[in-house]
């Protein structure tokens, strides 16, 4: 984990994209102009793991991160309408750990202090950073398999 120092450099040189992409999607198209065809949300979050099963074990129990349903009858996981943030990042950033980590994900939460808390109870170790952003409040933790993963209070 990088240090609350590159954490708050890092996390204020982000704080606009979610303003950018909220004023992107709003704006309005003058009538009978083309207008590019946009995707409306994430469908699915792809990853290697060494124990697949395991790990998916792990993301239902602690987070409520369903698992892939095994027929097109059982339900997926559903999330709530929010803003989705999407941010490459330098090669050479260490905000997400080992410079190995290609990515991180971030989740969206309600109580970010109890999140932690429910978290802590397991027994995973759990980082709030101290200080409230524009945008909301953060925590960093790792999957089983040392993934990073970031937590979000959305502010308001």
């Amino acid at each position: 984990m990088p240090d609350n120092a590159s954490r708050r450099t890092t996390v204020a040189s982000i704080l606009a994209v979610p303003l950018t992409l909220t004023a992107a999607t709003t704006r309005a198209e003058p009538k009978g102009a083309n207008t590019m065809e946009r995707v409306e949300g994430i469908g699915g979050f792809f990853f290697r793991a060494h124990d697949p099963a395991k790990l998916a074990a792990w993301y239902d129990t602690h987070l409520g991160v369903n698992p892939v349903p095994t027929s097109y009858d059982a339900p997926s996981w559903e999330t709530k309408a929010g803003t989705t943030v999407f941010a490459p990042f330098a090669q050479d950033t260490g905000y997400f750990g080992k410079a190995s980590q290609a990515w991180m994900i971030n989740f969206r939460v309600a109580s970010l202090d109890r999140m932690a808390a429910q978290l802590r109870a397991s027994g995973i170790t759990v980082e709030i950073d101290a200080e409230t952003y524009p945008n909301g409040r953060f925590a960093q933790l790792s999957d089983p398999e040392g993934n990073p993963i970031q937590l979000w209070e959305p502010r308001g």
